[in-house]
């Protein structure tokens, strides 16, 4: 797996720079917490306006990016879709928790990148088989390190990041979700 970006605009960071700041994440939230376990609840916004055919623009904090769908589910394909950006999701996230967790035990990570696929049946979508749910039936997650440890230590790492991923959690568990409707 590639891990080149062209023009990325993540800024290049040394193993020395991301140590510290793994380090310092960790520090600050335990001292945090510590003081007030309320302090470890969060609430994330992101908001959305239909733009298009069938793309959304979504807002989150001063980040801005679109959805969209390919022209075979009526979409213009000007962005990814709302399921390559949930896999993408579960990837980018493993990748946080991998790392957060490998400097906490002390495992060097040379490199990672990782790979999710899912499958989907278009029937629960459209609603042809009321049977067939509408979200993925089957996801596959491959992570990738590069480093001088033990097959057996990252294995260790790989049970630690499993547990406490949050992405991973959403795939793998029943997540409360209520949904509400206004209109004029």
């Amino acid at each position: 797996m590639s891990n080149t970006i062209i023009d990325s605009p993540v800024p290049t960071i040394s193993d020395a720079d991301r140590a510290e700041r793994l380090t310092g994440a960790g520090a600050f939230w335990s001292g945090h917490v510590d003081a007030d376990k309320n302090n470890a609840k969060l609430t994330y916004l992101v908001k959305g306006f239909g733009e298009g055919s069938v793309a959304t623009r979504l807002t989150a904090g001063k980040h801005e990016f679109y959805i969209d769908e390919p022209a075979g589910l009526a979409g213009d394909d000007v962005a990814a879709s709302p399921v390559e950006y949930a896999l993408g999701a579960l990837i980018a996230c493993q990748i946080v928790v991998y790392r957060l967790y490998a400097q906490g035990l002390g495992i060097q990570i040379d490199s990672i990148a990782g790979k999710a696929e899912g499958d989907l049946d278009v029937q629960g979508i459209f609603g042809f088989d009321e049977s067939v749910r509408p979200g993925f039936t089957d996801v596959r997650l491959s992570i990738h390190v590069t480093g001088p440890e033990t097959a057996e230590r990252y294995a260790e790492l790989q049970r630690v990041v499993d547990a406490h991923c949050p992405v991973l959690d959403l795939f793998s568990n029943a997540t409360p979700v209520s949904v509400s409707i206004t209109s004029n």
